[in-house]
């Protein structure tokens, strides 16, 4: 079995529904960097959460979660979590605060420090490609992302979510 890397980046969304790629679209971006620090980060990326991806939070030191969002009121937002059991729980596709929830109820023990960086999103229709306003946002996130890979450290992170709106 290889051995757990310490920061996990989960992208998700569908690649076929427009801007609904914005997650595994700035996973991409992150694989072609060519930072040594990458090799501490494992990259995970799936259509939505489900409640088997709160073991994927398991001997983790950081994660990031990154998605599209229609309600993000600049082109990205970047948040930290806290374990929140809400509706999403009891359906097919959770929010990143339930999969903390579960990871929380399951191990019995308070999950890693948690971000999420939400991407600004306008169209998600089946068949289409990014929106423009959508490719703007991405470069955006893919930068502020680069900042943060830049030093995978909990304190940095949690100011950076602290900063004004980007």
């Amino acid at each position: 079995m290889p051995e757990t890397k310490p920061v996990l980046v989960f992208g998700y969304g569908n690649l076929s529904r427009g801007d609904d790629a914005l997650g595994p679209l700035l996973l991409e971006y992150i694989e072609r960097r060519e930072k040594p620090v990458l090799r501490a980060v494992e990259i995970l990326s799936d259509f939505q959460l489900q409640i088997e991806h709160a073991l994927d939070l398991e001997n983790r030191e950081l994660v990031l979660f990154v998605d599209a969002s229609v309600v993000c009121g600049h082109a990205f937002d970047f948040v930290e979590l806290a374990p929140a059991r809400d509706d999403s729980y009891t359906t097919h596709a959770m929010s990143p605060a339930a999969v903390l929830a579960v990871y929380q109820s399951i191990k019995k023990q308070t999950p890693p420090p948690c971000f999420l960086l939400s991407i600004k999103g306008e169209s998600f229709e089946l068949g289409e490609g990014l929106s423009a306003a959508a490719e703007t946002h991405l470069a955006a996130a893919c930068e502020f992302a680069d900042g943060l890979l830049d030093g995978l450290d909990v304190a940095k992170w949690r100011h950076r979510a602290q900063e004004k709106p980007h």
